[in-house]
């Protein structure tokens, strides 16, 4: 079966949210900090999506609303 490329890579910011907060509990104080950059990559990628989605999702009602004005 094949899967999507897209559909996978979206669980990816998650689990390193998850892997960062597990991390940084577990570990002990010396080695906690290894684990921020991780939950941050996470975060970071999230907020990314987030924002290309409002950017296209944007820029496609602009498009419908200049047909609309043509007619």
């Amino acid at each position: 079966m094949k899967m999507n490329k897209s559909f996978v890579l979206s669980f990816v910011a998650p689990f390193m949210i998850l892997i960062s907060a597990f991390g940084s509990i577990i570990s002990d104080d010396s080695r906690r900090i290894f684990y921020f950059p991780l939950g941050l990559m996470g975060v970071s990628i999230i907020l990314e999506k987030d924002l290309r989605r409002r950017l296209d999702r944007k820029n496609i009602l602009k498009k419908i609303k200049s047909y609309q004005k043509a007619k």
